[in-house]
């Protein structure tokens, strides 16, 4: 039998050191967004180094959401998870609770000051924060500093990414901006399905009205509708925009009765699917923005 060459053995055993790195390098954080357009911005920050699964995928509605067995299989075997908070998910204590998910939720609103609203005698917080990308740019740093401490090997990698989509949301901020210094602020008013924009509207001063408080899952009363038509009526609201994730019969009816036009289909809550108008985040806020500029132009 022909000898084993010592160099043979080195260089096999080196061989396989180099692939134990290489694999170690290679592996990538596993993280869950509670919905997508949280998972857009996780994906954007992470980049090559995450693997993002978001529970309420496109075109879901994050108050609605029923969890299910795979969505426990996957929190539990996470990494990383993320949420938005203030009362978004509803849902996710149980789903924790059910999935036997050990770690400690990263809640990427933390730190964003927030709208108070009156709803049924009682003071809530609207958790739809991220309908300001001034708000999205403080996920940003949530998110990169979570990443850095799961993955400490890829902090700068994550350092760079936040920094770029950070320039970006700068970017979509002053487009909105461009696009609305045209109007009037007395002629921006809006009709939409729930109370959804009311960060967008604080950001861009614009009015938006709506039947439905910030949870699609609560209902509008009669004398609720009745009075949102006549106001609607007296302060001259002239366009409607139904939401990609919700029924849009009520605010049709209400168009119905006002005389007010559609302006189309907003995102809110959720993003398209890849092929639609609204498969990124930037997407969507570019999406919403001309919608609403072109519907107050007229």
């Amino acid at each position: 039998m022909k000898p084993f060459n010592p160099l043979v053995r080195l260089g096999f055993a080196a061989a396989i050191l180099v692939a134990g790195i290489t694999s170690a390098s290679a592996a990538t954080l596993k993280t869950i967004a509670s919905f997508s357009v949280l998972g857009d911005v996780v994906k954007q920050v992470g980049g090559e180094h995450v693997e993002v699964t978001s529970l309420v995928g496109p075109g879901g509605d994050p108050h609605e959401f029923a969890p299910t067995p795979d969505n426990a299989r996957n929190l539990k075997a996470a990494d990383v998870v993320f949420v938005s908070g203030f009362g978004l998910e509803g849902w996710l204590d149980r789903l924790i609770s059910a999935s036997g998910y050990q770690g400690t939720p990263v809640v990427a609103s933390e730190g964003i000051p927030t709208r108070q609203l009156e709803e049924d005698g009682e003071t809530v917080t609207d958790p739809h924060v991220w309908n300001s990308p001034a708000n999205v740019e403080i996920w940003v740093g949530n998110i990169e500093k979570a990443l850095a401490a799961a993955d400490p090997e890829d902090a700068k990698a994550f350092a760079a990414n936040a920094d770029a989509y950070l320039a970006k949301l700068k970017e979509l901020d002053a487009y909105a901006r461009s696009r609305f210094d045209t109007v009037p602020e007395a002629d921006r008013r809006i009709l939409t399905s729930h109370d959804a924009f009311g960060y967008f509207g604080d950001a861009y001063g614009i009015t938006f009205l709506a039947p439905v408080g910030v949870s699609t899952e609560t209902e509008a009363s009669a004398a609720d509708v009745a009075a949102l038509i006549d106001q609607i009526k007296a302060e001259g609201v002239k366009a409607y925009f139904f939401e990609s994730s919700n029924d849009p019969r009520l605010v049709q009816q209400i168009a119905g009765a006002t005389g007010a036009e559609p302006g189309g289909e907003l995102f809110v809550e959720s993003l398209s699917d890849a092929s639609g108008p609204a498969a990124t985040y930037a997407d969507m806020f570019r999406h919403n923005v001309d919608l609403i500029a072109a519907a107050l132009a007229k």
